[in-house]
């Protein structure tokens, strides 16, 4: 599929095991072959990554690479951030993505749609985005947390679910 939005784009990719870098890389250049992942196995890395390049997007991981940081540095420059966690896969880093600018969270258990979320990332308004991957993910997240995980703090994901649901354009069927 040579006519992803993706290609001639520059993605810093960033997670500390070496498996989910080449899958990474594997997918997003199988959708996009023009387009450039710079690699990051660790914090300083990827800050070596920033400095020296501009990227169009970035995929960080939460644990071991202190992804909250380069999450609000990248965020900062007007970078999409798309966070991929596994260990992180709580209320707690889902709602702290959301609050420092991340443009959607994904499980790596569903490392399988990256192309896509990448793709939204690049093309959908930030709080349309959000509406789809959470229409996507709710009963992901469900059933990973618990039918009443947002009840731990109903003002927040009260008021986001308020939010999204504001912002949501038609649904693909």
């Amino acid at each position: 599929m040579s006519d992803s939005v993706l290609n001639g784009k520059r993605i810093l990719a960033v997670d500390d095991e070496p498996d989910v870098l080449e899958s990474l890389e594997e997918l997003i250049l199988a959708a996009a072959p023009r387009c450039r992942v710079d690699r990051a196995r660790t914090h300083a890395e990827a800050v070596a990554r920033i400095a020296e390049n501009r990227h169009d997007l970035a995929v960080l991981d939460i644990m071991g690479v202190d992804g909250f940081d380069l999450l609000q540095k990248l965020a900062a420059m007007g970078v999409p951030v798309v966070m991929l966690t596994a260990h992180a896969l709580n209320p707690e880093a889902l709602r702290k993505s959301i609050e420092l600018g991340a443009w959607a969270y994904l499980p790596k258990e569903k490392l399988a749609d990256i192309v896509p979320c990448l793709e939204e990332a690049l093309t959908m308004e930030y709080p349309r985005g959000w509406g789809r991957m959470f229409d996507e993910l709710k009963g992901f997240f469900n059933a990973r947390f618990g039918e009443r995980w947002m009840e731990t703090d109903p003002r927040f994901w009260g008021g986001f679910e308020s939010k999204i649901a504001s912002w949501r354009g038609p649904k693909l069927k």
